[in-house]
């Protein structure tokens, strides 16, 4: 009994001792890590499915207006084919501001429910503005829209409207 445990010993100590065949290999960089939100502008577009954010990649925007510009420019062609469209297709006159994360819509002609498309679409392309231009992290980012009378929606977080 000893003998075939030996040479099973032997065995396996020989397999230890050849390794799997890997050669080390020197120290090899693999870039940068990934860090927080990605870079550059998102905004986001109504689909059958709900909200969804589209990159606009090379696009600066330099104050929220900016970022309301590109919102009513709408989807390419081909987002358009992806079945996006943009629920705020008119130009309504619209003050934004915002302090400290906390972004405020002044829009005295809009008028949405709490949980519609349009107004996700608003909270999320504005909180990611706030993101870009003020550097608040996203999950600290709240927005209110103050429409039709003066009645008050929000405020909303972005994520309420992409958690369905």
């Amino acid at each position: 009994m000893t003998r075939p445990r030996t040479a099973l010993t032997c065995c396996v100590l020989a397999l230890v001792a050849v390794g799997c065949g890997i050669r080390p290999t020197g120290v090899t960089d693999g870039g940068t890590a990934p860090s927080g939100i990605s870079k550059g502008m998102r905004i986001y577009f109504a689909s059958d499915s709900g909200l969804r954010g589209v990159a606009r990649p090379g696009t600066e925007i330099h104050d929220l207006i900016g970022a309301y510009k590109l919102l009513l420019s709408g989807p390419t062609e081909e987002e358009r084919a992806d079945g996006l469209t943009n629920l705020l297709a008119s130009a309504e006159p619209m003050t934004i501001s915002s302090h400290q994360g906390n972004v405020t819509i002044d829009a005295p002609r809009y008028v949405a429910g709490p949980q519609d498309q349009s107004t996700g679409q608003l909270v999320c392309t504005f909180a990611r503005a706030e993101v870009l231009l003020h550097g608040t992290r996203p999950d600290k980012v709240q927005v209110t829209i103050v429409g039709a009378q003066g009645m008050r929606a929000g405020p909303y977080q972005c994520q309420q409207f992409l958690a369905r």
